[in-house]
């Protein structure tokens, strides 16, 4: 189960926090909906929730915050939006790269693929998927390492209401399997539909937590939406009609020429229309949502009087197409304007109730045992009640059991804290209020996800699921057998800078600028479509994540180099025959220069990428090493670095006193070498740099 207590946002600038003091439960085997309108504070919420961003308050999955669960992958599964993964990637290999991530087998893919009705596009790519089929995808996401919670912000919404029935279907079928859901709606009729529990939010607090069923009888009204050019007139004569006839009506005026009829039919409302010759535009019957938001706030204007006898306010409502705010009646009518000193609604014998709270609104009919026209809710209930109470009414977060059932007048902030501790008992879960009173507000702090459990899978999975590292290298031989051509032709090119196409007018050769492309968006992607980080907000960059990206990079490094050697080496064969590929006689020294230099470009570009969070930072990093680290080297040694590496044999083996066995000093002077040259030099100064600093921002994550 799902316990928040004392959930808070961190307020900006001069606003209000956008949560403020949010407490309510969800258990296990039940489907628990967070309504609000846009703005009410949802989403955030869920991501206190999630800690993905600061605050205050403490959230617990089964008895544990989220960031002491090892795996929380495996206990929480989420669904914020849309799939963050990268567009030609194919849905079976974005299935496929996570199971690596949570250490799930790769078979549960393919189950959860059949289980979501994507088994005849799980070739597809993600940039081609509908809105419905991303969101069946993000749900097979959320469920892959079978957790026992979901947490969903607003999953229905966009879809239609067939994809709606199936994703609620599969959330129902969750929870008789005694799992806990959370989702977010604005839509209170989904809320009522759907789930067990809805927990009502306005401006940052908690309005109401009712059993679905409660909340249907009380927010979701039957109404006749009526239309007519002669509504005021149509108005007064049901009214009319029904103050004789002594029965229950409430017209509510939407527009100038929109009604909205409580308590009568269609067939009703049509022959009273019929038989005094008013025109109607439209008759329907309709659902009144009366939403969990208070209207904006308005300044009573003075009732201006009508011929038919009925008063007009000047505060009346504007509707919409299917307003949110329709259906006010007497009980959420103090909502509608916030007056200083509100006058109390009175009702006589056979009179109608002119709607003070709710303008526009006649009430008609008689005194009915059980009905009551509230003003604006107290923060405390009053010690007793009227005698005409409707039944049942909206039992209000303040009150709980019997006799404390107080209609829910909107826009009043019932769950304030101050109210109840003034006296109202607070509407909380059973166990939920006790605790919460002995609960000191933690702060919450922003995580990094964890390191993918097989990070090298999960790795090769990634850079094998696209086809950036494919073009990139199909690229880079074309180039280099191209450049090898033009300086075969042009002349005066030394032999090992033929064999590599590295023009002295250029600062790289293709090879490592290829191999650094890659490295850099090996982590640049991480951050581009973050699927590591789609429940937790912030990329992981943990040391064994990075090692894999090192081994899997360097690996592709060495393919790239090796391959543009021998395609550079077969064209200038066709073209110009054996003459110029010959092979030099330090073959050995300028190979492993030569792989040392691609590797180290591509390490340089992971490094950078993930230190700087772009692809285009790790790019521009090993481009700095020829054109700004190499001149800096230079300037600060005060030459040539070449004359630093004449001896250094020697002086090795007097530092060593015995001899280096098997000709080891052959292989340490050519690591020397390699060193000492400028751009061997500078490479092997920025990747000490680069993991130095790559290695201080994870332990200073760690330490906050």
């Amino acid at each position: 189960m799902i316990q928040v207590l004392g959930l808070s946002s961190h307020p900006r600038k001069d606003l209000p926090p956008a949560v403020d003091d949010v407490s309510f439960e969800a258990c296990a085997g039940r489907v628990t909906a967070l309504l609000g309108t846009p703005g009410a504070g949802r989403t955030t919420v869920l991501r206190l929730m999630l800690e993905l961003e600061p605050g205050l308050g403490v959230t617990h999955f089964k008895g544990r915050p989220l960031h002491e669960i090892p795996q929380p992958a495996r206990e929480v599964g989420t669904l914020l939006g849309d799939v963050p993964g990268h567009p030609a990637r194919t849905v079976r290999g974005h299935l496929r790269m996570l199971c690596a991530a949570t250490g799930v087998p790769v078979r549960r893919a393919d189950e959860l693929l059949e289980g979501v009705g994507l088994v005849s596009l799980r070739e597809e790519r993600l940039g081609s998927l509908s809105h419905g089929l991303d969101r069946r995808l993000g749900l097979a996401c959320a469920l892959l390492a079978d957790p026992h919670t979901l947490v969903l912000d607003e999953p229905a919404a966009g879809l239609s209401a067939r994809e709606a029935r199936w994703l609620h279907g599969v959330l129902r079928a969750h929870a008789e399997r005694g799992g806990t859901v959370l989702f977010t709606t604005g839509d209170s009729r989904e809320a009522a539909h759907h789930a067990d529990r809805v927990v009502a939010m306005n401006e940052g607090k908690v309005l109401a937590d009712l059993a679905a069923a409660d909340f249907a009888r009380t927010r979701l009204r039957p109404r006749v939406a009526v239309r007519s050019p002669h509504a005021a007139r149509l108005a007064a004569l049901l009214t009319k009609e029904a103050r004789t006839e002594r029965r229950s009506l409430e017209v509510v005026r939407e527009e100038a020429n929109r009604l909205s009829v409580y308590g009568s039919t269609c067939a009703d409302v049509g022959e009273a229309a019929f038989r005094h010759g008013i025109l109607v535009h439209q008759l329907a019957d309709e659902v009144g949502d009366t939403g969990c938001a208070p209207e904006p706030e308005a300044r009573p204007e003075p009732a201006l009087s009508r011929a038919d006898g009925t008063r007009r306010h000047g505060s009346e409502r504007t509707g919409a197409v299917r307003p949110r705010t329709e259906a006010r009646s007497a009980v959420t009518g103090s909502a509608q304007a916030r007056p200083t000193a509100p006058a109390p609604a009175t009702r006589t014998p056979g009179t109608g109730v002119s709607g003070a709270g709710v303008p526009g609104a006649v009430v008609s009919g008689p005194a009915v045992p059980g009905r009551t026209v509230p003003g604006p809710t107290p923060s405390a209930p009053p010690p007793t009640q009227p005698s005409g109470t409707r039944g049942p009414g909206v039992p209000g977060p303040g009150g709980r059991g019997a006799g404390a059932r107080a209609p829910l007048a909107l826009g009043t902030r019932l769950r304030d804290a101050r109210a109840r501790s003034a006296g109202a008992p607070e509407r909380r879960p059973q166990g939920l209020a006790a605790r919460s009173a002995a609960v000191v507000p933690a702060f919450i702090h922003v995580r990094p996800a964890p390191s993918p459990l097989q990070p090298l899978r999960y790795e090769l999975r990634r850079a094998a699921g696209v086809g950036t590292g494919y073009l990139t290298t199909g690229v880079v031989l074309l180039t280099s057998a191209l450049l090898a051509v033009l300086l075969a032709r042009a002349g005066h090119t030394p032999q090992h800078r033929l064999l590599a196409a590295w023009p002295r007018q250029i600062p790289l050769p293709p090879a490592a600028l290829g191999a650094g492309l890659l490295g850099a968006i090996a982590f640049g992607d991480e951050f581009r479509h973050p699927a590591l980080a789609a429940d937790r907000g912030t990329v992981p960059r943990r040391l064994g994540l990075l090692t894999a990206k090192l081994l899997v990079s360097g690996t592709t490094a060495l393919m790239i180099a090796f391959l543009s050697l021998g395609c550079d080496l077969e064209v200038l064969y066709l073209v110009y025959g054996q003459e110029l590929t010959r092979v030099p006689g330090n073959w050995l020294s300028l190979g492993a220069g030569w792989f040392a230099l691609v590797v180290g470009c591509a390490w340089a570009g992971v490094l950078a990428a993930g230190l700087f969070r772009s692809t285009t930072a790790g790019l521009a990093a090993v481009l700095a090493v020829p054109v700004a680290v190499v001149p800096l080297v230079q300037h600060v040694f005060g030459g040539p670095s070449v004359r630093a590496a004449a001896g250094i044999v020697e002086r090795l083996r007097e530092l060593a006193l015995p001899q280096w066995p098997f000709g080891g000093e052959r292989y340490l002077a050519a690591v020397a070498r390699l060193v000492a040259q400028p751009v061997g030099g500078a490479l092997t100064l920025s990747l000490g740099a680069l993991l130095c600093a790559y290695v201080c921002t994870t332990l200073r994550t760690r330490a906050r």
